[in-house]
C-alpha cells in the first residue's frame, strides 16, 4: 500500500501543468469525457507497465543508496522541468481537434506516444526502484488518471482562466521536496 499512496501523490503531482493534462482538456471539448478518460487510462496502463519493469530491472541490479540519491536528484529534475513548463504545441492541438473517427484509439494512442519519455514515466520507473511494482503501476496509473480528470473538470468549470503559474510552482515545489527528502535519506 505504501507504493500506491506514494506513487499516486508522485505521479498526480508531476502531472499537473504537463501538455497531457492540455491534451486530455483539448479532447474532451471535441469528444466525450468518458472516452477521454478510458483511452487515458488505457494508455497510462500501458506506458506505466512498461515503467515499472525497466524500475523493477534497475532496482534489482542498483545499490539502495546509488538508487536514492539517483532519484533525489532525478526528482530534483522534475521540479526544473516542471518549472520550465510544457506546451501543448499547435500541431498537437490540431491533431486533438481534428480526430473524429475512433475517438477512443485517438486518444488512447495520442497519450501513448506524449507519456514515452515524459517525466511521469520517468517519475515512474525511478519510483519503481524503490518500492514494489504492482502497487507503483496502480498507484501511478490512479494518480496520472486522477490529475487529467481533474485537468477537464477545471478546464470545463473555468474556462481557459485556469492559474497556470500556480499550478506549475506548486507542482514543482513539491517535486523538489520529494528530491530533498530522497538524498537527504540516502546521505544519512
Amino acid at each position: 500500500m505504501e507504493a500506491f499512496w506514494i506513487s499516486l501523490v508522485a505521479i498526480f503531482v508531476a502531472e499537473l501543468g504537463d501538455k497531457s493534462q492540455l491534451m486530455a482538456m483539448t479532447f474532451a471539448t471535441r469528444f466525450k469525457t468518458s472516452t477521454v478518460l478510458l483511452g487515458i487510462t488505457i494508455a497510462t496502463t500501458v506506458v506505466h507497465l512498461l515503467s515499472v519493469a525497466v524500475g523493477g530491472l534497475l532496482g534489482s541490479a542498483l545499490p539502495t543508496t546509488a538508487i536514492s540519491i539517483v532519484a533525489g536528484v532525478a526528482f530534483l529534475g522534475f521540479a526544473v522541468w516542471t518549472l520550465r513548463g510544457d506546451e501543448l504545441t499547435e500541431d498537437e492541438s490540431k491533431k486533438a481537434q481534428r480526430t473524429t473517427r475512433n475517438a477512443l484509439i485517438a486518444v488512447t494512442v495520442a497519450f501513448f506516444l506524449s507519456e514515452l519519455g515524459d517525466k511521469t514515466m520517468l517519475a515512474t520507473i525511478t519510483l519503481a526502484t524503490q518500492h514494489g511494482w504492482v502497487g507503483t503501476w496502480i498507484g501511478s496509473t490512479v494518480g496520472m488518471v486522477a490529475a487529467d480528470a481533474l485537468a477537464i473538470l477545471v478546464g470545463r468549470m473555468l474556462g481557459r482562466h485556469l492559474p497556470e503559474k500556480a499550478i506549475r510552482y506548486g507542482a514543482a515545489a513539491a517535486f523538489a521536496i520529494f528530491g530533498i527528502v530522497l538524498l537527504a535519506e540516502a546521505l544519512m
